[in-house]
């Protein structure tokens, strides 16, 4: 539930005193307030005196929005409408930043404030110098009741508001108490949740508390008693928890390891993870948010040590293996943390690899076994925690989880289990595996560590479904899957990429990110400046700005399945090569190599390559385009033939075609 610094009737708001009105404010706010914050607010209590003299309502100072870690300046409930205020004391200009901002503060509200979901919201921008009186009112494509920011000088409030109310007005008034009490379920994106973790080792005021989220909570504690129990009776146990696509696997396992950085207690935690691009982002966004906190408070910390602990925190788990190649002794941490478990390497591949690579000739174990080994040094206790993913192998050699549980079959007979139902589905190939580990070793079910509903999109929560149905080819599925999320998550299909550029462009707004994402197969697509052999930087591309050519925004760098798994944008562009080509009730599956396709025969590559689509089509929070190049039969590597198939196949499912 948001809270306010000071609320009040708009009547007793015109009696009060500008110091009183300030002192009510500075003893709510429990952080000592500056000189120039007083005179910030004392201007903003001043403007709005003198512009609300004829009206009645509520208003409301620093209103809280928690995903952000931000505060409204000012919020004004006049009859049926919100006025989200945002003040720029001394501007005379309106700057981007400032814009994205007070429309990121009306659209929180929007999405995650229940009181706000069928509200008319007008966020207002006040350059308090500005002396140009220019604006517009108007809403987007959205229909959701969102004006676009109203960019107006302190004169031009009053006019602003006889406007608003004048083309939206209706007769049902807000209760303002119930607006200020009503819920707030926000949906963080991973790197919104885990720099809130690391900053204050929780995440409830900037997650969804509501009935169906109740299961992230009760996982997390599910994990937390399995550590307890293990080092109170100095036991050894591996879990295994699953989850839908989206569900909160990562989130989890950060919430896990940030409950557990106290090393006074013994029982340090580390998350791990291979995805390379995944632990880079989270990482930098810790650091560069523990830096900008310092400043914050007056304090000077570089970048470089930031790192240092961010690192005990969040590693690359090659790192963390190679640290314990060279080192014999157990590890710091009694629990280890794998997220996408299932993607780490079989037997073979590992072998390979560290005999190449690392100089390791005699070494003989799968990933699995070697990690287990390591914490297996601990001669009390340890936990090794698998955060798995069905149908989500992407990369050659990785082994599914059947690797994990032959390791314990084979090795680490001692070793418990305790281990999602779920994992006996036929996405997670393994119960064969787990037949074989129950004949030698207590094998514990706990339905609490399975995780069944996607928190990814506050819009969709059955995009995964739906994505499960096309690249199965499951056509009535499909459509009604469509049908059902259709109103809350626009999915549309092109074949000319400038408008699918114009409709992320139009669609998103603030500062929600959007960008484009292809195949790493999909090396037909240069025609269109889409190179996926193109060097990007993915910190690059999640963490910067609009005005970075690096960024995602710019839809000039693209990002594959290998960097953006795990992460999110608000709206995407997927473009759809022939690497995946769809062809009467079946799909067909294509490398370019040398100078055209070639047919991908093994089973398991073609694997990935669905797999990778379906990585490609869960990426986006809000909404997505898909864009299908019609080919050029003069060029022999981009006939028609290989994308138009694909093209009507996802139109006879029903999107809607720009």
């Amino acid at each position: 539930m948001p809270t306010s610094y000071y609320q009040s009737t708009i009547s007793n708001f015109q009696q009060q005193t500008t110091e009183e009105i300030i002192g009510q404010i500075t003893r709510s706010n429990h952080f000592d307030s500056t000189r120039n914050q007083n005179k910030a607010w004392e201007e903003q209590i001043l403007i709005l005196k003198k512009t609300l003299v004829n009206y009645t309502g509520t208003i409301f100072f620093e209103f809280s929005i928690p995903r952000m870690g931000k505060r409204v300046d000012a919020i004004v409930i006049i009859k049926n409408i919100v006025f989200v205020i945002e003040f720029k004391v001394g501007e005379t200009k309106f700057n981007r930043n400032d814009i994205d901002q007070v429309w990121d503060y009306a659209l929180d509200l929007k999405n995650f404030h229940q009181p706000s979901h069928h509200l008319v919201l007008a966020p207002i921008l006040i350059a308090t110098e500005t002396t140009n009186a220019y604006y517009t009112i108007s809403t987007t494509t959205h229909n959701d009741n969102i004006i676009s920011p109203i960019k107006i000088g302190k004169e031009s409030i009053s006019e602003v508001i006889n406007q608003v109310l004048a083309l939206y007005t209706d007769e049902d008034l807000i209760n303002p108490q119930l607006y200020a009490e009503g819920s707030y379920s926000p949906t963080p994106t991973i790197i919104e949740a885990a720099v809130s973790m690391y900053k204050s080792h929780t995440v409830d005021e900037i997650t969804r508390n509501d009935a169906k989220a109740i299961n992230l909570t009760k996982t997390t504690e599910a994990i937390s008693k399995i550590i307890d129990d293990a080092k109170a009776n100095q036991k050894k146990i591996i879990c295994f928890v699953t989850g839908v696509p989206g569900a909160g696997k990562t989130l989890v396992g950060l919430k896990v390891a940030a409950m557990h950085l106290d090393k006074e207690k013994g029982n340090t935690s580390v998350y791990l993870s291979g995805n390379a691009p995944l632990v880079a982002i989270l990482q930098e966004a810790l650091v560069r948010d523990k830096v900008k906190n310092e400043k914050e408070e007056g304090n000077k910390l570089t970048k470089s040590k930031a790192r240092v602990s961010v690192k005990t925190f969040i590693q690359i788990i090659h790192h963390y293996r190679d640290a314990y190649l060279v080192d014999p002794k157990p590890p710091v941490d009694h629990v280890a943390i794998f997220d996408e478990a299932q993607r780490a390497w079989n037997k073979e591949q590992t072998v390979s690899f560290m005999k190449r690579k690392k100089n390791q000739p005699d070494f003989d174990y799968s990933e699995p076994e070697f990690l287990i080994s390591c914490l297996d040094r601990h001669q009390d206790w340890a936990v090794v925690v698998c955060l798995v993913g069905g149908g989500q192998e992407i990369n050659t050699g990785e082994a599914g989880i059947s690797e994990w549980l032959l390791a314990i079959e084979h090795q680490f007979k001692e070793w418990e289990v305790h281990i999602s139902p779920n994992l006996t589905d036929s996405e997670y190939a393994a119960i064969e595996a787990i037949k074989k580990v129950d004949a030698v070793t207590k094998v514990e079910y706990n339905p609490y560590l399975h995780l069944a509903v996607s928190m990814r999109s506050f819009r969709a929560e059955n995009l995964s479904l739906l994505v499960k149905n096309i690249l199965d080819i499951n056509i009535e599925g499909a459509k009604a899957t469509l049908e059902f999320i259709r109103a809350n998550y626009p999915i549309v299909i092109t074949r000319d990429l400038t408008k699918a550029k114009n409709w992320v462009k139009e669609k998103a707004r603030g500062s929600e990110r959007y960008g484009m994402v292809v195949s790493s197969q999909a090396q037909r697509l240069k025609p269109y400046a889409i190179d996926v052999k193109s060097p990007m930087n993915p910190v690059n591309w999640f963490l910067e700005g609009k005005d970075d050519i690096r960024s995602s925004y710019y839809l000039e760098d693209v990002a594959t399945e290998f960097q953006v798994q795990g992460l999110e944008l608000d709206w995407a562009i997927v473009a759809w090569d022939g690497d995946l080509r769809y062809s009467v009730g079946n799909w067909k599956s294509f490398s370019f190599v040398g100078n055209k396709w070639q047919n991908i025969n093994k089973q398991e590559r073609k694997g990935y390559l669905i797999n990778a689509y379906r990585v490609l089509l869960t990426r986006a929070r809000q909404g997505l385009v898909i864009f299908v190049p019609t080919g050029d039969d003069e060029d022999h590597t981009r006939k028609r033939e290989y994308y138009d198939p694909t093209f009507d196949y996802l139109k006879s499912i029903g999107f809607n075609e720009i």
